[in-house]
């Protein structure tokens, strides 16, 4: 196997953690609708987007940049 196989297959392994990350998010997001205080998903992401806003337009522009990448 070369160099370059051994950064394919790391880039599947990542693209494919992140997809269930993915996955996974809404779940946690409704589990926490229906169970209160369950995941704290809720509060996790709140202080995600108050972490990036709070830097003012940088902010939010690294937040839609961030958005891009994930999408």
């Amino acid at each position: 196997m070369n160099f370059s196989g051994v950064l394919a297959s790391i880039g599947g392994l990542v693209k494919g953690l992140t997809g269930l990350a993915l996955t996974l998010i809404p779940l946690a997001l409704v589990v926490d609708i229906l169970q209160p205080g369950t995941t704290n998903i809720v509060d996790g992401l709140s202080s995600l987007v108050t972490a990036f806003t709070g830097e003012g337009l940088v902010g939010l522009v690294m937040l839609i940049l961030v958005m891009a990448i994930v999408d």
